[in-house]
């Protein structure tokens, strides 16, 4: 008994939890946040919104009974972060940047939040190696440069992650604790559906923290009881299950995706970022045995384990269900990508721990720190900067279809957009979602239904025909027709689409320029008068 209180007493020095005051805790995780929001931020103007992007805004810029009634037929599950965007738009604008903004700040509260939970528990090393690598890992830049509500999913996994830190940390006041925590739960499940299985990775944690374990039946009533309250935006979620229909074409969890994709961009970053996990991964197993081979009863609780149930199981079971139901693609792991920028650092320090235990210098371990935090850095660089491309976001180009019509048309112009295409790759979405004059004077003559008054978030047209029929193009002499084009990169016939074209020849316009851009080619179709 002496020789396990001995042993307990020689890890808490080793590696005491909670050795920072809160408050310097609190100025620390503010730093990290605040260079977490400004790494997504930078940058996030530059890409052209694409069609996830354009549902968030169009969705936030209707009135209130129409978002409801839109919510009824289509994307219940993100009606939570559209009503969120509802109110932010009517004070800061609709603008790309506007809209991504809160995404970048909602990285800045996840990377603090990852930097609180390390501080408090296994020191200020890792926490510092933490909000570093969570800043830069590809999968959460991503999500801090797009307005969707991905990023948000991961800071309320987070949140909910600190708070369980906090009870563990603190078991004494732990009933308000629990009741914040199903909180969480219950509002990160109306954010995302997926999220909802962080209560699966929190009991796993619980289970295995032997300072946890008496928690289990508050942990158990308070995850029942969020995902209870849930219940409402669940049952839409699978009478609306039709919308991802698409993921049945396969290859979106493949290997590939899994390995890469899913939390990393590159293969290179791939390589580091799994090479480093790993020794995260082995110096929690390292740990546990070695608390097991000293017999010890009580310990406190790691921060590796914590980030491993985070990451593996959620993730784990959305990939065995995709085997029987196609539900799964790599945005959709966006809530466990903190945890593996806590797995990176914690592998650093693994290693760090192990050179200076080799060379009998602490000096090799902050060496090695450094060394390594850089290599993450500079191996996330090439990713950053892609995602901050002309055509990053999903290869659109829909800035340059409105710089392009705007430069070449004038007034009396109509212009028509291909409805052929899939409906978060139609060209006329760069027009709803552009600030008032981005095109110059052209008429909408297709227009059938605005996207406002519609049951579906985009608008519905009618064709050439139709509106010929409806004489909207009567004394129109030239007309602007946009076509989707397969960009590089995306499988798909090369050749643009052609969708009305053939209606307008008959009505005597006959083209007279092409514009090709990156996904799009944007021609003038001129008659006599």
């Amino acid at each position: 008994m002496t020789g396990s209180v001995q042993s307990t007493e020689s890890l808490r020095k080793a590696r005491p939890f909670g050795r920072l005051r809160p408050p310097h805790v609190l100025a620390l995780s503010l730093a990290f946040g605040a260079m977490g929001a400004s790494v997504s931020l930078i940058g996030s103007w530059v890409p052209s919104l694409w069609g996830d992007e354009a549902a968030s805004q169009l969705s936030a810029r209707r009135s209130l009974p129409s978002l409801f009634h839109m919510l009824q037929h289509v994307d219940a599950v993100h009606g939570t972060y559209y009503l969120f965007l509802h109110f932010w738009v009517r004070v800061f604008g609709y603008s790309a940047f506007s809209i991504r903004f809160p995404s970048a700040l909602a990285i800045g509260a996840a990377v603090g939040l990852v930097v609180w939970m390390c501080a408090r528990i296994s020191g200020v090393r890792v926490a510092v190696l933490a909000g570093i690598a969570c800043t830069v890992v590809p999968r959460l830049t991503y999500a801090g440069g797009e307005a969707r509500a991905f990023s948000f999913d991961a800071t309320l996994a987070a949140a909910l992650c600190a708070v369980v830190v906090e009870i563990a940390i603190r078991p004494g006041r732990s009933r308000g604790l629990w009741v914040g925590y199903g909180v969480l739960l219950c509002i990160a499940t109306y954010f995302f559906i997926y999220t909802g299985l962080m209560a699966i990775a929190v009991g796993a944690f619980v289970l295995l923290t032997p300072t946890l374990r008496d928690h289990w039946r508050r942990w158990s009533v308070a995850s029942a009881v969020a995902l209870v309250t849930a219940l409402p935006v669940l049952v839409m979620a699978f009478l609306q299950r039709a919308q991802i229909a698409y993921l049945q074409a396969g290859g979106y969890a493949s290997w590939d995706v899994v390995l890469k994709q899913m939390w990393f961009g590159d293969t290179t970053f791939a390589w580091v970022g799994w090479t480093l996990m790993a020794a995260g991964a082995v110096g929690a197993a390292g740990t546990a045995w070695r608390h097991r081979r000293a017999g010890l009863t009580t310990s406190a609780p790691d921060v590796r384990v914590l980030a491993l149930c985070w990451l593996v199981l959620p993730i784990g079971l959305l990939l065995l269900a995709n085997v029987f139901f196609a539900l799964f693609t790599a945005r959709y792991a966006a809530f466990t990508a903190p945890a593996a920028g806590i797995l990176i650092a914690t592998g650093i320090d693994t290693i760090a721990r192990g050179a200076a235990s080799a060379t009998r210098r602490v000096r090799a371990a902050a060496a090695v720190c450094v060394v390594l935090i850089l290599g993450v850095v500079a191996a996330a660089a090439p990713d950053w900067a892609a995602q901050r491309g002309p055509y990053s976001q999903n290869q659109s180009d829909w800035n340059q279809i409105a710089a392009t019509v705007r430069a070449h048309s004038r007034t009396g112009d109509a212009i028509v957009f291909d409805a052929a295409a899939r409906p978060s790759r139609r060209t006329r979405l760069a027009y709803d979602t552009a600030p008032p004059g981005a095109f110059g004077p052209v008429n909408d003559v297709l227009l059938k239904t605005p996207y406002q008054r519609n049951y579906t978030w985009y608008a519905s047209t009618f064709s050439v025909s139709e509106a010929a029929a409806l004489n909207r193009f009567d004394r129109v002499s030239r007309v602007w027709a946009v076509e989707y084009s397969t960009p590089p990169g995306l499988t798909g016939p090369s050749t643009p689409d052609t969708y009305g074209r053939a209606a307008l020849h008959l009505l005597g316009f006959h083209q007279t320029a092409a514009y090709r851009l990156h996904a799009s080619v944007v021609y003038l179709l001129t008659r006599n008068s």
